[in-house]
């Protein structure tokens, strides 16, 4: 099927910001999923307020954990993303009602168990999902004595979780992965019942691979430690030390407490605990903002000088990405926090590059990748060997796209460092790998004063399905007017879901 090209500025007689390619012709309610490509046009400058959505990493949590009370639970300002969808069938799959109360909420409402579901579940290449429940269908099945089997993309069948299940297998679960991978098991998960009754115990697991390996394990704890209590112990580095400290905070709004040895290295959960809805304000949790979207924002207003403002997430968030705003001050931007905003405040400032330890922000670091090539210098971003392990092996996909720029890249083990070219190249394709957060980076260097062409845009609807949406409405021309005309043609040609 011919493509069709679609100037915006030819149709709207002013400046286009996107240009969309499309399989086929654009339609009432057609939406990135049909375009092949968008064109990002120069960014002069973006300022305003940008409503984050929803956190991934506490919507999903939250889900879960609504999903193991039992009565109702409202959850509010969930992120509505693919990684969520998969989550929400998975729990329908297993007995738990969801109920949309519109404007980002749900109601849950469960017996506190989940029902083996009679059928293999798919969580597509959510990782968000695929952990958590990895460990809690691992203990349902070994407690209440039933089968579940846990499937996805061909990603996530390239995506290692051995390090989970030999955890969970410490434990006396009945659990394994089905695929060997390269760096280790993978999905399919299997959990079947076991022979021996499984309460509490000891098990060690390493926390370099990723952090939401130890998180899922916390997770799930509360139903294997029953008479027993039951101690995961780190073997080595732990990663993302901020998602797990996120991970215990919430288990403690849903009546679960945690024991933290100094250092992180141990973690003990006490027998007979169980999780409740009584300690949340009228039964209700309300997610806070996604710091990882927050990053492309702050970004894009940091590279253009710009004035601009995210609201959902600041100081008093538990999301390690909220240390982004750090690593673009270090960079010569001028950042205000406050506990629930953001600010970058805008001005003529030269970036300048930084060597910069990433372990505990990953996601975010990825946009340093855009954002380094404006910086005076080189930027050295360390620690990011999980991004080999991600939805795409996301260290040669930041190398090879960056280089198209005419940046120079080097690539090592667990460090990426960019040297930004002298003139940086214009209208760079730049390769997605179904990876959202590939799209959302590179879509930034149009704010180096270049136009980028970005393939297959909506795999952003993994965790921001409006990300070009709220990038094109916080576009403002050089004299920094917000461009209307092109907000009113989307508009009339449906371009958006609303």
């Amino acid at each position: 099927m011919a493509r069709l090209t679609l100037s915006l500025a030819c149709l709207a007689g002013a400046a286009a910001f996107l240009q969309p390619q499309l399989q086929t012709p654009l339609r009432k309610g057609t939406t990135l999923s049909a375009v092949d490509s968008l064109v990002v046009e120069p960014i002069a400058k973006v300022g305003g307020v940008v409503r984050l959505p929803g956190s991934k990493s506490l919507s999903n949590r939250a889900l879960l954990l609504a999903a193991l009370c039992e009565g109702e639970t409202v959850v509010e300002n969930l992120l509505a993303s693919d990684d969520t969808e998969r989550m929400l069938e998975a729990l329908d799959a297993m007995g738990v009602k969801v109920k949309d109360l519109g404007d980002s909420a749900v109601r849950v409402t469960s017996t506190g168990s989940l029902k083996a579901p009679g059928k293999d579940l798919f969580l597509g290449n959510a990782g968000t999902a695929m952990r958590p429940l990895a460990a809690v269908v691992a203990a349902v099945a070994a407690v209440d004595g039933t089968s579940f089997t846990l499937d996805g993309t061909p990603r996530m069948r390239e995506r290692p979780i051995s390090d989970l299940i030999d955890g969970l297998q410490q434990l006396g679960c009945n659990v394994e992965c089905t695929v060997n991978g390269e760096f280790g098991g993978c999905p399919p998960v299997k959990a079947e019942p076991t022979e021996k009754e499984v309460d509490g115990g000891i098990c060690r697991v390493s926390g370099k691979t990723s952090s939401q390996f130890l998180s899922a394990l916390l997770l799930a704890s509360p139903l294997l430690a029953r008479t027993k209590p039951l101690e995961i112990q780190i073997t080595d580095e732990l990663i993302s030390q901020p998602y797990v400290q996120l991970t215990i905070d919430l288990m403690k709004q849903f009546d679960v407490n945690v024991d933290i040895a100094p250092g992180y290295k141990k973690f003990t959960i006490q027998s007979g605990q169980k999780y409740t809805n009584t300690k949340l304000p009228d039964q209700t949790y309300f997610v806070e903002g996604d710091a990882s979207s927050a990053s492309y924002f702050l970004a894009a207003a940091a590279m253009t000088g710009g004035d601009l403002t995210v609201v959902g997430c600041g100081s008093s968030s538990t999301q390690g990405d909220v240390r982004f705003a750090e690593v673009l001050k270090d960079m010569g931007a001028r950042i205000e926090m406050n506990p629930t905003n953001i600010t970058v405040v805008g001005g003529p400032a030269q970036l300048k590059g930084v060597d910069v330890d990433c372990l505990d922000i990953p996601d975010a670091a990825m946009t340093l990748a855009s954002v380094a090539l404006v910086a005076e210098g080189t930027t050295t971003i360390r620690n990011v060997g999980s991004w080999r392990v991600k939805e795409t092996e996301r260290m040669k996909a930041i190398v090879a796209e960056t280089s198209k720029f005419g940046a120079d890249v080097t690539e090592q083990p667990t460090t990426c460092i960019i040297k930004p070219p002298t003139e940086i190249k214009p209208m760079c394709e730049i390769e997605t790998y179904d990876d959202h957060r590939i799209a959302m980076t590179f879509a930034l260097a149009a704010c180096a004063g270049v136009p980028v062409k970005i393939l297959d845009p909506g795999c952003t609807s993994k965790t921001f399905p409006t990300y070009f949406k709220e990038l094109s409405r916080v576009t403002l021309d050089a004299d920094g007017r917000k461009r209307s005309a092109l907000r009113r043609l989307l508009a009339k040609l449906a371009f958006w879901k609303k």
